[in-house]
């Protein structure tokens, strides 16, 4: 039978069969293959076999059609990026490397979360130069404008939050699901009894689609995901329109070559310049 993970400690599996959890362990196979815990993450969908104890096998992954490994979560229908308009201030570099990551992730589901938006002035204009790229959604916890969006996207797909420390992921979570702090504080006490206390990602059922409840992450290190100098390029997707017009086609970095069609779209307004001063900054990085 056909399961999906939906978390992983003390050494088990847990994947929801219909309305079924069932605790389940790798094939003696899988275990030989690699270490227990990295062949398996939670999203995956798996083929089970189910044992008299109603316990379970987990026997093979099926292809996945996205992942993303910090938190480590297959299968993720869209990232929501939480920042704050203030307390703490947005970094747009630090906003770019989240967006690199997901975009290189193949999250095709991208949203940028702008929270404590009843702290500055000009609200519904904040971050407006992205809307053509990505979708924006401004909250607060505090007055509760935009809560309602977020529920609504959150109740189909998978979902996962990523963001800085400070920006009010937790609050923002909590105030949808109210129940799931309660849940958190749960599963921690029961992990921290376990072998493997380290990491820790769950996807918790919310409307027909679930959240991706996780440690989360607060830094972005591009060559740890797999990010080199080559393939950066391509996690900019406004870059692409112009890309193929550039003199060194294939071998375009967008920094420095004669005749960049990229360079070019930003001297006219086409690109970002904020954007691309990021493309810069981050290939820099990925120099070193």
């Amino acid at each position: 039978m056909i399961g999906r993970v939906i978390k992983f400690y003390n050494s088990f599996f847990f994947a929801q069969v219909e309305k079924k959890i069932l605790p389940c362990k790798l094939r003696g196979l899988m275990k030989r293959d690699k270490k227990i815990g990295s062949a398996v993450f939670p999203g995956d969908f798996v083929e089970i076999s189910e044992l008299t104890d109603g316990a379970g096998v987990i026997e093979k992954v099926l292809p996945r059609r996205s992942f993303l490994n910090r938190p480590a979560v297959a299968n993720v229908d869209r990232i929501i990026l939480t920042f704050a308009a203030a307390s703490p201030n947005l970094n747009r570099l630090l906003l770019n490397k989240f967006i690199t990551l997901a975009e290189f992730s193949a999250l095709g589901g991208i949203i940028i979360c702008v929270n404590k938006i009843d702290l500055i002035d000009d609200a519904k204009n904040f971050l407006s130069e992205y809307e053509s790229l990505y979708k924006i959604v401004r909250v607060s916890t505090l007055t509760g404008e935009g809560i309602s969006e977020l529920e609504k996207i959150l109740r189909s797909g998978a979902t996962v939050f990523a963001g800085p420390s400070g920006v009010g992921k937790s609050s923002l979570m909590n105030k949808i699901i109210p129940e799931l702090n309660l849940k958190v504080g749960k599963v921690s006490e029961k992990i921290l009894r376990g072998k493997h206390t380290t990491r820790i990602s769950e996807l918790i059922e919310f409307g027909e689609g679930f959240v991706v409840d996780t440690p989360g992450f607060s830094a972005v290190d591009l060559a740890d995901a797999g990010i080199d100098k080559k393939n950066l390029r391509s996690c900019f997707k406004e870059f692409s329109a112009f890309a193929q017009d550039c003199k060194f086609l294939n071998t375009c970095t967008h920094t420095h070559e004669p005749n960049c069609k990229v360079k070019a779209a930003v001297e006219e307004g086409k690109i970002l310049r904020g954007r691309y001063e990021s493309y810069l900054s981050m290939f820099k990085e990925l120099e070193k």
